[in-house]
């Protein structure tokens, strides 16, 4: 059973840093793709960030790159590391995994992820 468990939202400035984190505490032991997705106040869900099933390869939203890092520390962990934070990242980040039999694919949408978390908050204020 996937069980995805979010931490380490809050309140920060504008320009400062703050990192999430996603474990899966479900007994998973082989790695998947894992995402980030928020959803801002008024706003569709959008993507944020992707990575592989082995965490050897990463994808962004164009809004996000160079400011924002997504790795695995295991294979049921993913963490952002969100750099230079700006007052429209505001958000409910969600973590999402995809546990299909193919492994390889690494979707950008969500209808590409199956299990969800139920979302950290970060407010960056100005």
């Amino acid at each position: 059973q996937v069980q995805l468990v979010e931490s380490g939202g809050g309140l920060v400035q504008a320009g400062d840093s703050l990192t999430l984190s996603c474990a899966d505490s479900g007994r998973t032991f082989v790695g998947y793709p894992m995402a980030w997705f928020r959803q801002g106040p008024g706003l569709e869900r959008e993507f944020v960030a992707a990575i592989s099933w082995n965490g050897g390869t990463a994808y962004y939203a164009d809004s996000v790159k160079g400011r924002f890092t997504i790795s695995k520390s295991h294979a049921n962990t993913v963490s952002l590391q969100m750099g230079t934070l700006k007052r429209e990242d505001t958000a409910i980040y969600y973590c999402a995994k995809r546990v299909k039999e193919s492994r390889v694919e690494v979707p950008t949408t969500a209808a590409g992820y199956n299990y969800w978390g139920q979302g950290t908050r970060v407010t960056v204020s100005s």
